[in-house]
């Protein structure tokens, strides 16, 4: 299959380097970059063909992947609508509604939406899918094969669950390195040096976080099992829950949804 990615930032990079390390071949696939230094570096670094027209580089292509800034994606559309045919269309912008992004390419149904996040680009990422009505059994074996190659993939019933996606993992590696920033900081006031802190930080969310993907109790459970009545984890939490961490996060995430709504609005406004 033929594949065309519209943008060569980082997140398309890191889904042709997912792909081309999972067999596909590289002259499958194509970058449409309308800047010459990132044509040039994508190029040199994944040894694809980068092209500067989005006509050209569509033809013969079974799949197009709208990887272009959310600000970016009317114009975008507008140059990929001439070169349309039967492609199925993946659109990895945040906060572009499918029925928005349909209308710009001319009222244009297989299309499906997903919300990857940067883990990715460690091959390491989760993505919520969504498909228009339009969109077949197949194509969504195609979508889930193009974005399964930086990570594992949930599909979602309604398109409005993505806003949630957006605000737990979209966001979410942002409230992770917040913690471990915190961790660090902690560590270092008590003394430890930064490698130690850093170290010492990093493993402890890596492991906690292997425990908790290969256990069958969830993660309150595990909790549980960490802290002895009166022990040095119970004072942690205690404190935690004192500062009411838990609300604080539950409503950060709420925030990010409701921005997410927001941004959507704005977004697809003609």
């Amino acid at each position: 299959m033929n594949i065309t990615f519209i943008g060569g930032g980082n997140m398309a990079s890191a889904i042709i380097g997912g792909l081309l390390q999972k067999g596909w071949q590289a002259d499958a696939v194509r970058v449409v970059e309308i800047d010459p230094g990132a044509r040039a570096r994508v190029e040199r670094e994944l040894r694809v063909k980068a092209f500067a027209d989005t006509g050209a580089a569509v033809a013969d292509s079974e799949c197009v992947v709208l990887a272009v800034k959310p600000q970016q994606m009317r114009e975008a559309a507008q140059a990929l609508r001439k070169a349309l045919e039967s492609q199925l269309v993946i659109t990895i912008a945040a906060g572009i509604r499918s029925r928005d992004l349909s209308r710009w390419l001319g009222d244009y149904q297989r299309i499906v939406r997903a919300m990857p996040n940067t883990p990715a680009l460690v091959l390491a990422g989760i993505s919520g899918l969504y498909a228009m009505p339009a969109v077949s059994a197949a194509d969504r074996a195609q979508a889930e094969n193009v974005m399964g190659a930086v990570g594992s993939t949930l599909w979602l019933a309604h398109e409005e669950q993505l806003d949630a996606i957006t605000a737990v993992s979209g966001s979410g590696p942002a409230y992770v390195f917040y913690f471990i920033e915190a961790l660090q900081q902690a560590a270092a006031e008590l003394g430890l040096g930064a490698d130690e802190a850093r170290r010492l930080a990093l493993d402890t969310f890596a492991g906690a976080v292997k425990l908790a993907a290969h256990s069958s109790e969830d993660a309150a459970a595990l909790r549980a099992r960490v802290t002895s009545r009166g022990g040095t984890t119970e004072r942690a939490l205690s404190t935690l829950e004192t500062g009411k961490t838990r609300e604080i996060i539950v409503r950060a995430v709420r925030a990010a949804a409701e921005r997410s709504r927001e941004l959507g609005d704005e977004l697809g406004k003609d």
